[in-house]
């Protein structure tokens, strides 16, 4: 069973993660979620323990438990949903440029995204 840990402890490192797990049972993996470009943790990691009793065993004794400091949040990892409607496909538009009215975003001799007109921006 894959096991979805939330509200980590910035300090944690994997092998705490794995250590907090055993206690309940054999772990087959457990990994911090990382920044690619900071390393710094963000916050969440998943853990995944082959025996699905000893799996709900972990989840439930450390549901909302204290872990460095923090109310950790701990349940069954639900597979990411892929295709059906929503914004699937990997690919996300960007954005530039602000809101309503051009009140932000890329402004001088550029391209201005943010409504009010539409269309390049005339300030020249």
């Amino acid at each position: 069973m894959n096991i979805y840990v939330g509200n980590l402890s910035w300090q944690m490192t994997d092998e705490d993660l794995r250590n907090l797990f055993e206690q309940h049972g054999t772990v087959a993996s457990a990994k911090i979620v990382k920044d690619k470009v900071s390393g710094r943790s963000k916050g969440f990691g998943f853990v995944e323990m082959e025996d699905d009793g000893e799996a709900q065993a972990a989840i439930t004794n450390l549901y909302d438990s204290e872990v460095m400091g923090r109310k950790i949040i701990v349940n069954e990892s639900q597979p990411k949903q892929q295709g059906s409607g929503g914004s699937g496909g990997g690919y996300k538009k960007r954005s530039f440029g602000g809101g309503s009215g051009g009140g932000g975003g890329y402004k001088k001799g550029g391209y201005d995204r943010g409504g009010g007109g539409g269309g390049y921006n005339r300030d020249y």
